[in-house]
């Protein structure tokens, strides 16, 4: 899409990136120790470190991801929030007390608790550092969409300026400052979106969105002359092409040097050629919106409603819902999607983005996105299976999210904790369903980047609000980012380099190296970030659950339950189930687009590996237990 700056979003950008900066220096003065460095002294009150948890966790895939994927792919979008939330009661009734009795740092710590396992070491610091890095690469990628139209700088800028900032932020105090500035933005967040909710509420539904006196976009359509099912003219137009892509025909048409591409349909057996949104990748490295240059602003903002029905009757907007009535109405109603398809059409590369009408009861149903019903096949059904597996036991086995328990002082103080968090986040991915439906519905759609949705959303109901929830949102990605990189650095610092390597660092060298990590990690990231534009950032996510789901829980779960677990039992199951993981995502769809191939043709059709990998890890964990016996005596088994 094409932004403006916002200049009132610019000033409440720069006071949170200083209310940011302003507690990292404060608490950068009270950081002595690797102790306060890594997990601020264990002295965070329970309460704060419960808002905390849910700052953390509600990442750039909460806010960003979820709502965007909800406004494109309607309830399958919702599912993600389903299962986020539901990992936290794995958390809470298996891993938070007794969780927090085995560690003093980091997740390696924990694990190594009962062994002194160099192996355990090694492979718990990569485990961390890739899951780490996987969770990175959405928090980087929500950073830059969010900086387009909160600052008008390209993506690659808003990359850099969050990496640049969260490196200030560890490297000045570490978890101290971290936990603050989650705790902050976990409230604003939690409190902006009930705002925005009202709004939405407020406005009700409508067939043509009307905001600040910009209505939306009326696609254009043409009816088309045919013969022998392909287009042979069109009035006022010149032909130039036809392409086949899949069961669609998309026509090129040309108008005073400008071409177009339109959707090809015979709705009724009467043809008709539908207008459509089109970037043009050149030969020669040049982009064109709808045939045009940028500048010309011809590539609009989408997601509108084609039907209302209240009780009934048809009509142009409702006025303002209940929560209830806002659900009930959509779902009686059609809303308009934009689909994505890619081809090539000579040397230039095209992606079109094409509307198509659907039923408001099969938008509020699983299905659009994940194949679970009639146009479900084995892999499809596979996949969303995988998916839920990945977000249900991933949540427990998070490093960024395990290090919190040590924050606080006792193991009670976890629990509570814990329990805050489950309220907190439950409460937010509520608020997440209204959002995303809100802006599927509005036109406020960026069909290049539906992590966009909320903020585009706020825009469209005043600058002020958009700036204040886009100026939350980025210090959300502050925040995670920051975690992230907190756990990072522990892994290199305290586990590999300290323990692993046996440096034996001083309590000084411990947080000096943990700082060079941290930068080391930063910079990582934002490369990363720039490699992974447009891709929605809940879907990224999921990735890093499957792999700590797969790498991390099933050694976590036989330490705590299982007497007989073995150093090699566990070192064995994180490198199964990292390589596992990696080896399905690596070789997905996904990964084959990224590649410059074509998708159908990848190794397989699974895009989450947590249905293979995770049970790999299981199998693992068992067996090699059993093979090689612990050495040392039982200690005996630590349990809630």
């Amino acid at each position: 899409m094409i932004y403006d700056i916002s200049y009132t979003a610019l000033s409440f950008f720069c006071v949170f990136v200083g209310l940011v900066i302003g507690l990292s220096f404060y608490f950068g003065r009270k950081t002595s120790s690797s102790s306060s460095y890594y997990a601020a002294g264990g002295n965070i009150h329970w309460a704060v470190n419960g808002i905390a948890f849910a700052g953390d966790y509600l990442s750039a895939a909460s806010f960003l991801g979820i709502c965007g994927m909800i406004a494109v792919s309607g309830f399958d979008g919702f599912l993600y929030a389903i299962g986020f939330l539901a990992g936290w009661i794995v958390a809470l009734f298996l891993i938070a007390e007794p969780f927090k009795r085995l560690g003093k740092f980091t997740f390696t710590d924990a694990l190594n608790a009962k062994f002194n396992s160099r192996a355990i070491t090694l492979s718990a610091s990569v485990s961390t550092l890739i899951i780490s890095v996987f969770y990175l690469i959405p928090q980087m990628v929500g950073a830059g969409d969010l900086v387009m139209p909160l600052l008008g700088l390209p993506h690659w800028a808003g990359v850099i300026l969050v990496g640049a900032i969260v490196i200030v932020i560890v490297a000045s105090a570490g978890m101290a400052s971290t936990t603050y500035v989650q705790f902050l933005k976990g409230g604003l967040l939690i409190i902006l979106s009930l705002v925005l909710t009202f709004f939405i509420l407020k406005n009700g539904l409508t067939l043509t969105p009307d905001f600040k006196g910009e209505k939306y976009h009326n696609f254009m359509e043409l009816t088309p002359q045919v013969e022998d099912g392909k287009v042979a003219n069109v009035a006022g137009w010149e032909l130039v092409t036809q392409q086949a892509v899949g069961n669609k025909t998309f026509v090129k048409l040309s108008q005073n040097g400008v071409e177009r591409w339109f959707d090809f349909t015979q709705d009724a057996n009467k043809p008709l050629l539908k207008e459509t949104l089109t970037v043009t990748q050149l030969a020669n490295g040049q982009q064109l919106y709808n045939g045009e240059a940028r500048e010309k602003r011809r590539f609009y903002q989408v997601g509108h409603m084609s039907k209302i029905v209240v009780n009934g009757q048809e009509v142009d907007k409702t006025g303002p819902l209940g929560p209830f009535e806002f659900l009930s109405t959509l779902q009686e109603s059609e809303v308009v999607r934009f689909l994505q398809v890619k081809f090539a059409d000579g040397g230039d590369q095209v992606s079109l983005y094409y509307p198509q009408t659907t039923a408001g009861e099969k938008f509020m149903l699983p299905g659009l996105k994940y194949k679970i019903g009639r146009d479900a096949n084995l892999w499809s059904k596979l996949d969303f299976i995988s998916l839920m597996l990945a977000l249900f036991l991933g949540t427990a086995a998070l490093p960024h999210i395990l290090i919190r328990y040590y924050t606080v002082k006792t193991p009670r103080d976890a629990r509570k904790s814990t329990i805050l968090a489950i309220a907190a986040i439950g409460g937010f991915y509520i608020l997440t369903l209204f959002m995303g439906l809100g802006a599927a519905v509005n036109g406020v759609l960026d069909v290049e980047s539906s992590n966009m949705s909320a903020p585009l959303l706020a825009r469209a109901f005043g600058a002020a609000l958009f700036s204040i929830i886009s100026a939350v949102a980025f210090a959300t990605v502050l925040g995670t980012v920051a975690g992230l990189i907190v756990a990072s650095s522990g892994a290199i610092a305290h586990d590999f380099i300290d323990v692993y390597l046996k440096r034996n660092l001083s309590d000084d060298k411990k947080v000096k190296v943990g700082k060079i990590a941290a930068f080391a990690v930063g910079i990582f990231a934002i490369l990363l970030g720039m490699a992974f534009k447009g891709i929605n950032v809940s879907f990224l996510v999921g990735w890093a659950f499957a792999i700590a789901a797969s790498a991390n829980l099933p050694a976590i779960l036989f330490l705590l339950f299982w007497k007989r677990t073995s150093e090699t039992g566990i070192a064995a199951s994180i490198i199964v189930g990292i390589t596992a993981s990696l080896a399905i995502i690596l070789t997905s769809p996904t990964m084959w687009d990224r590649y410059g191939l074509d998708p159908t043709n990848a190794i397989h059709q699974l895009e989450n590996p947590a249905l293979i990998s995770f049970p790999l890890a299981v199998l693992t964990v068992y067996v090699f237990s059993i093979l090689y016996p612990k050495r040392q005596k039982d200690v005996g088994v630590i349990t809630g």
